[in-house]
């Protein structure tokens, strides 16, 4: 076996050359003889970067081969080759040798970001590792200037260097990554104009394919080429702010059509605005403020994808609120602070359907401030505040932020106490933090987010990390959000393990790799990036003193060992009398944290003989199922009866404490829409479930088509009643009440007659009946159907059961996935109404089409808006299980249904079909406004956790 080189202090010349050889020595020996598989070259480059380093992962010294069966951590290999090198946050401290990168020729991806202490010089040897596809050396603290030869790295799609220390010019080489995607230079120390090609040489103007270019937070000068901007430009976020710039900004930054975020912010551009502006038609946000801008205030009609405006602390010429800005009524977000504004402000201003902040403090509009009757649901906020305004107009309907400090208006008795004339603190959110000892965690900073309201904005930020982190034991929470100095959005994030104290080196590696491209996060918040803090790992424990502890410790058992061993035969025989009456006689031992033993009534106990010899010892022949916790099978029991036994296995996601809620909820509880617990077994470290055995399915299966069954309009309003008894049981006549905790479309099950049963009992809670409105306790759930109300107030309602049953009601509408593609279906619904008056798509295109094949869908409207009302932000504004069960029942009765059903004429029902529709998509739209108020985005307002 290759024997890895022991380094200490040699004196003598030959030794030393040994040393350096003997990497490459063994290596050629372990090639020979067939047990190394790395190439020489790649074994000998990493020993080098690893003599450089300190803190390098443990596996880099158990074993001479990075490719091997013991890989080293970070290491991924191809053909005996390094194609990737990944190490983010691993503690790493050093400099990055030139003599060991460069011989990683065949290297693809190099991520090394996040080692705070891991710096110097970028070696210019860099530029030898030609199959670069991947560059990130994020958060680390490399200086001095970027190498020219980084230009010689012509497959290179990302390169990532920003928040370091890099000085000086930024190389004009990088214009010949003819396939550059991703360029993010920020937060750096460079200087100097921007380079292109009409200096003479390459240039950024050249990067045609790329379409994030991130230079912000730099000390770059000069002016904004005019060459650097083009038709053939593919540009979607321009970031260029917070530097030293210069001069006006170019009109040919119109050409570039794709934009849609343009950040300018901070400099020192002069001059007017150009017109062309205006032809950045798909453009979300747009920041000019803390220029020296003159000339007339912007005009941006036509502009109608803007979001988020902000114009301030410019010198425009004086003016009044200009008109043009009632014809961009898609704005969430209107800054102008020191805009030399004046006059009154429109009261249509206040009625944008998006507006959520709107912010002109500092100006000199003055009047009677008059918001009108038609004021937004979505504004949270209006600041006006050090301008002129003598008298307010204040709706009745209005009971959000108003600041009108420094304003006349405040000299008024009646108005000086009030909270309209006192400084409002600005203190975002401290929502509560996972329960765990060491979380991975950091902000994710988004740099031009398309909102200002924040905690109504979170849910796609949420959605997109749940689908990131599906699959894996942690739950999740985002928390302390706010937006910094720059008008960057920060959110942290807390990443816990269900089962340890610690994360693992290859579970960071493996699972966290939350680079800007993965979060995927820009059409809402523009370009984002993780920026996770030091992670202390679990420390191995010196072996040398284990040793020591191990021999005291054995002369003292051996003391004993005589005394002890007639006991312990005596406790042995009252153990085995106790276990053949008491199943959970060892809980304790095996349970983990799982408290004290089961509770049961009527739950009959199986030994592991018996469940192996009825599935012919867990044969895959009996198999019918597996998830997280484990594999079903299918068996006939000695009596003739088919159950389904549910075995959780080895390091599942469900442990003692899951195990034993099911058994003693599904013991006590008894109803023909809740799954049968016929037994379980906890035998020789074995944790298995018996059910009745349901033929059909989940509800999940049936509606995407991989069972044969046909669920036409009726028999999913069925279906819908039968879930919703079995949770009304469980809410209202259970005792004591019991919430699912996990009510989703794949823990519904149909039998022979497609009779819905509930099932899946591990998360539930038993709760008194004085609790049954609140119960503080951590977020659990499935990612898409969680409640937002419980995961932000950790407050558990029978009302969170509500919520998620709304979301498998607008499954059985569409027939899809609560998230689907990195889309929330509550979301895409309330879109689909809100833009069925633009286009003709709306909500038809979201029906299940063979809803529409079977020309029955009486009570559509009804149960569409039962579903909306079920996924309210709000609890208080949701219906209880039992009113949900006679709202279907009622659907069920209505006479039109039965005449519908009968009928055979399949053309006058398509007719009668497509009219129902128009008139239903007509309701369903006024009542998604009427229903939820806040509209589209604060039905969002969730996030998950597992």
């Amino acid at each position: 076996m290759a024997v890895r080189p022991i380094n200490f202090l040699l004196l003598s010349s030959p030794l030393m050359l040994m040393k350096g050889l003997l990497p490459l020595l063994v290596c050629l020996v372990c090639v020979r003889h067939g047990s190394c598989s790395t190439s020489p070259q790649d074994v000998s480059a990493l020993e080098s970067l690893a003599a450089q380093w300190k803190n390098t992962p443990p596996s880099w010294s158990r074993s001479d081969d990075p490719c091997g069966d013991d890989n080293w951590e970070g290491i991924t290999c191809k053909d005996s080759r390094v194609k990737k090198l990944k190490l983010f946050n691993m503690g790493i401290e050093g400099t990055l040798s030139s003599s060991g990168i460069q011989s990683l020729s065949e290297l693809e991806h190099l991520d090394l970001s996040y080692n705070r202490n891991l710096g110097g010089p970028l070696p210019p040897s860099i530029g030898n590792l030609k199959q670069l596809v991947v560059l990130r050396l994020i958060g680390c603290e490399f200086s001095d200037r970027i190498p020219i030869e980084v230009g010689n790295l012509l497959n290179l799609h990302v390169l990532s260097l920003n928040s370091n220390r890099f000085t000086g010019a930024i190389p004009a080489s990088l214009g010949r990554l003819s396939n550059l995607t991703w360029l993010d230079l920020a937060g750096n120390q460079l200087t100097g104009n921007l380079p292109t090609s009409s200096d003479g040489a390459s240039g950024l103007d050249q990067l045609v394919n790329t379409l994030h270019l991130h230079l912000n937070q730099n000390q770059l000068s000069g002016r904004i080429p005019t060459s650097l901007f083009s038709s053939d430009m593919k540009f979607i976020h321009v970031l260029l702010d917070h530097n030293n710039f210069s001069g006006e900004i170019p009109e040919s930054i119109g050409l570039v059509r794709s934009l849609e975020v343009l950040r300018l912010d901070s400099n020192y551009l002069n001059g007017s605005v150009p017109s062309s502006i205006r032809n950045l038609t798909v453009l979300n946000a747009l920041n000019l403020a803390n220029n020296k801008l003159i000339g007339p205030m912007p005009n941006l009609t036509g502009m109608h994808a803007l979001s988020y405006l902000d114009l301030s602390n410019n010198t425009f010429d004086p003016s009044q609120v200009p008109e043009w800005l009632l014809d961009v009524q898609n704005l969430t977000t209107l800054i102008i602070e020191s805009g030399r504004l004046h006059g009154q402000v429109p009261p249509s201003l206040f009625s944008f359907p998006q507006l959520q902040q709107l912010r002109l403090k500092n100006n000199a509009l003055g009047g009677t401030l008059d918001m009108g009757s038609n004021i937004s649901d979505q504004l949270e906020m209006v600041d006006f505040r050090n301008n002129a305004f003598t008298s307010v107009t204040l709706s009745s309907d209005y009971n959000n932020t108003i600041l009108l400090v420094g304003n006349p208006v405040c000299s008024n008795v009646q108005l000086r106490e009030t909270e309209y004339c006192h400084e409002r603190q600005d203190s975002g959110s401290d929502s509560p933090i996972a329960d765990c000892l060491h979380p991975y965690e950091g902000p994710i900073v988004c740099r031009a987010p398309s909102f200002s309201d924040i905690s109504h904005n979170l849910a796609p930020m949420a959605n997109r990390i749940a689908s990131m982190l599906n699959g894996t034991p942690v739950s999740f929470s985002l928390q302390n959000y706010f937006f910094d100095g720059s008008a960057y959005l920060q959110v942290q994030l807390t990443i816990c393990p269900w089962s340890a104290n610690y994360f693992t080196r290859r579970e960071v590696l493996l699972w966290f790799d939350l680079s800007s491209q993965n979060l995927g996060l820009s059409e809402i918040y523009g370009p984002c990036y993780f920026d996770p803090w030091h992670y202390s790992f679990r420390r191995n424990v010196n072996r040398a003193l284990i040793v020591g502890v191990a021999v005291g410790c054995v002369a003292a058992v051996l003391a004993i060992a005589g005394l002890g061993s007639y006991a312990l035969w005596q406790k042995k025989r009252a153990t085995k009398a106790i276990i053949l009456h008491n199943p959970f006689a060892s809980w304790g031992s095996a349970g983990g944290d799982a408290g004290d033993a089961p509770q049961l009534k009527l739950a009959r106990c199986f030994s592991l003989e018996e469940l192996s010899k009825c599935t012919d010892d867990f044969s895959e022949d009996h198999e019918i199922g597996s998830g997280g916790y484990g594999k079903v099978y299918k068996a006939t029991l000695q009596d003739g009866k088919t159950v389904a036994i549910k075995r959780s296995q080895k390091g599942s996601k469900q442990g003692g404490v899951e195990f034993k809620t099911e058994i003693e909820m599904l013991s006590r509880v008894h109803h023909k829409n809740l799954v049968d617990l016929i037994g379980f077994c906890f035998d020789k470290g074995e944790r298995m479930l018996v059910y009745e055995y349901i033929s059909n399915g989940t509800l999940t299966e049936n509606l995407s088509g991989r069972r044969r069954t046909q669920l036409d309009w009726k028999r999913r309003l069925h279906i819908a009643l039968d879930a919703a008894k079995g949770l009304a049981y469980l809410h209202e006549l259970a005792k004591p009440p019991i919430i699912h905790r996990d009510v989703k479309s794949s823990n519904i099950l149909l039998d022979d007659d497609l009779a819905a049963k509930v099932a899946d009992f591990g998360l539930s809670m038993l709760v008194d009946d004085s609790d049954l409105g609140h119960v503080s306790t951590s977020v659990k759930g499935t990612m898409g159907y969680l409640d937002p109300e419980y995961f932000m107030t950790q407050q558990l309602t029978a009302k969170s059961d509500v919520y998620s049953f709304g979301v498998v009601m607008l499954e059985l509408i569409t027939g899809r996935l609560p998230i689907q593609k990195g889309k929330y279906i509550v979301r895409e619904v309330k879109m689909g109404l809100d833009e069925k008056e633009k286009e003709h798509c709306g909500l038809k295109q979201m029906i299940d089409p063979s809803i529409l094949n079977d020309g029955c869908i009486v009570g559509f409207r009804k149960f569409a808006e039962l579903a909306l009302r079920c996924v309210q932000d709000a609890s208080d504004d949701r219906p209880t299980m039992n009113e949900i069960v006679k709202e279907i029942e009622a659907l069920l009765k209505d006479d039109k249904l039965k005449k519908k059903e009968s009928s055979a004429s399949s053309s006058s029902s398509s007719s009668s079909n497509d009219a129902e529709l128009r008139q239903t998509y007509d309701e369903l739209l006024l009542l998604s406004r009427e229903v939820n108020s806040d509209g589209v985005r604060r039905s969002d307002r969730y996030l998950f956790s597992d």
